[in-house]
């Protein structure tokens, strides 16, 4: 399925319990990020915080049990694991109330985490992550402890939690910016380019901000992606949604894993697609997706 999976990929942010009314389910949209990595087999590590609580051990256990390395993951005294209240439309769509402050908002540096992201080849990260000094501080002295890594940022603007300097520095890092066309519209907007036409503003994050990749989602009508000066379109699939929470994030780990292992744009984006209706054809941002069942739908589906 992958050419190379000698990868190291790491994922800096948010760990938390989406909660959906009576039921909890582990999320945040880093470590979605590294699940769905790690579920292809390549070597992830998480750089987060949780408290001292029983929330925080299950989040530990469970990710050390899908496979990923947990020793940037710190644990603080004073403040609980993350939770988030999640409110589903009728559409499957998610609306966020976030609690903070939280234990992911005050992420440290260690000997650890320099270790981790100095054998990194990925890097993702977020920027509601920024929302605290305390860790946006830890995310920019890791980002600039390793020239040598890609840097993918996907942009998940959550009010209050942003404004536009902070997210112009952010994509000033980046080798790679992820948006959904709602976002990129109301980023370029704010930098005083107006236009509706998705390549321009595209064209215009990617020379405002010197990040040559960059890839906007469509939701049900697909994405395009800027890759070596080139555009590339895909038109989705169509699937029962159950949800949408992490399908985002499936989609940009699955397209990160295969543009950097396989190297081809138009492949990247079809298996990315696939990745992202299967799950939001499930509920919850982590299904399990077995390899059978992706080989299949692409059978299925021949785009």
């Amino acid at each position: 399925m992958f050419l190379n999976k000698k990868i190291n990929v790491v994922s800096f942010g948010e760990v938390l319990f989406d909660v959906f009314g009576e039921e909890k389910k582990i999320g945040g949209a880093p470590l979605n990020l590294a699940l769905r990595t790690a579920s292809f087999g390549f070597p992830v590590a998480m750089i987060s915080a949780v408290g001292n609580d029983e929330d925080g051990l299950v989040i530990c256990d469970y990710i050390k049990e899908n496979q990923l390395d947990t020793s940037g993951i710190i644990t603080t005294q004073n403040y609980d694991t993350g939770v988030v209240q999640v409110t589903l439309n009728d559409r499957g769509s998610a609306t966020y109330e976030i609690k903070f402050p939280s234990a992911w908002d005050f992420i440290e540096t260690n000997e650890d985490t320099q270790n981790i992201v100095k054998n990194a080849d990925v890097f993702f990260y977020g920027s509601l992550v920024c929302r605290n000094d305390a860790s946006k501080n830890t995310l920019f002295s890791l980002l600039d402890s390793n020239p040598e890594m890609f840097k993918v940022f996907d942009v998940n603007l959550r009010k209050p939690f942003y404004n536009i300097e902070l997210l112009e520095q952010l994509m000033n890092k980046a080798d790679f910016i992820k948006f959904n066309d709602e976002e990129i519209l109301e980023i370029a907007a704010e930098l005083s380019f107006k236009s509706e036409n998705l390549e321009e503003n595209i064209r215009f994050i990617s020379e405002k901000t010197n990040t040559g990749s960059v890839c906007v989602t469509l939701g049900k009508h697909g994405s395009i992606l800027l890759w070596n000066n080139k555009f590339y379109r895909h038109g989705g699939y169509p699937v029962k949604v159950a949800d949408t929470v992490g399908a985002g994030d499936s989609f940009l780990a699955s397209l990160i894993a295969k543009l950097l292992s396989d190297q081809n744009p138009d492949e990247a984006l079809n298996f990315a697609s696939a990745i992202g209706a299967l799950v939001a054809s499930y509920s919850g941002a982590n299904p399990k997706i077995e390899n059978y069942e992706i080989e299949t739908f692409l059978q299925q589906n021949v785009f």
